[in-house]
């Protein structure tokens, strides 16, 4: 049970005018913590737009040939080129393994090896969402650069992108009250209690035992689901379009064109 007797299983029930009220509330603040493109995603959940597919699940989109590693060297310095090579190891591990393992391995690979820091810092622009080769080419980034590495990288490790979703949430204790942030949760099951990454505490739990993080919505590359969705046994993925998103796609595989 999450707050005041509230189930994650797998989202809380928040109707839309509660959101609006929310959002209104957790954008006065500003953190390490924050994540700006959070109120573009927010959009998004109201129903204003779709967004394109993702890779076919098991495959690797992220064979990088020498010259490219070449390239982000150039671009980025040797530490992006060994960042990029120890990914490429990940990602060529075990695809037979169980999940639970695939889920703490790459969880456990960006937390201890990639620095917060916000897009303003990296980027020198207010919203930005990274590829994972730009995340790692950088070494640095904020907290749904975290989640999206991390859920291409299970992609390409085999779990079905079914069982993983991008999920914007509040988070407490990390700061101001209400923060937005971003977090990859991944359900065993349709009907389970997801099992939350997140970049700011290194073990993967249970979302009943995070009570300092409220669900608000999920999305991958199938749709998004707000959660009074979920909370109400809606398992059809409303469609949307967040520009972000599309921006970082149309940008895999040509970060260094």
């Amino acid at each position: 049970m999450l707050r005041s007797g509230l189930s994650f299983s797998p989202f809380i029930h928040i109707t839309e005018s509660h959101l609006l009220i929310m959002l209104k509330k957790m954008f006065s603040f500003r953190c390490k913590y924050w994540c700006s493109s959070c109120r573009v995603v927010f959009l998004t959940a109201m129903g204003l737009a779709a967004c394109t597919s993702t890779p076919l699940t098991g495959e690797n989109p992220y064979k990088l040939k020498t010259g490219t590693l070449d390239k982000a060297e150039a671009k980025y310095g040797a530490n992006a080129k060994q960042r990029l090579e120890s990914w490429q190891a990940l990602l060529d591990g075990d695809k037979k393994a169980d999940e639970q393992s695939k889920l703490l391995r790459v969880n456990n690979y960006f937390n201890e090896r990639i620095i917060f820091s916000s897009d303003r810092q990296v980027w020198g622009v207010e919203d930005y969402w990274a590829t994972p080769v730009e995340f790692l080419g950088r070494g640095a980034g904020d907290c749904e650069d975290f989640a999206i590495a991390k859920y291409f990288s299970l992609l390409a490790l085999g779990v079905p992108e079914s069982k993983l979703r991008i999920t914007y949430v509040q988070a407490t204790g990390h700061g101001p009250a209400n923060l937005a942030h971003m977090v990859l949760t991944y359900y065993p099951t349709p009907s389970a209690v997801p099992l939350v990454l997140d970049n700011l505490i290194p073990e993967i739990k249970p979302a009943s035992q995070r009570p300092d993080l409220t669900p608000v919505y999920g999305f991958n590359g199938q749709g998004l689901w707000l959660a009074k969705d979920r909370s109400s046994g809606n398992a059809t993925p409303r469609q949307n379009k967040i520009s972000l998103w599309d921006q970082l796609k149309a940008r895999q595989g040509r970060e260094f064109d």
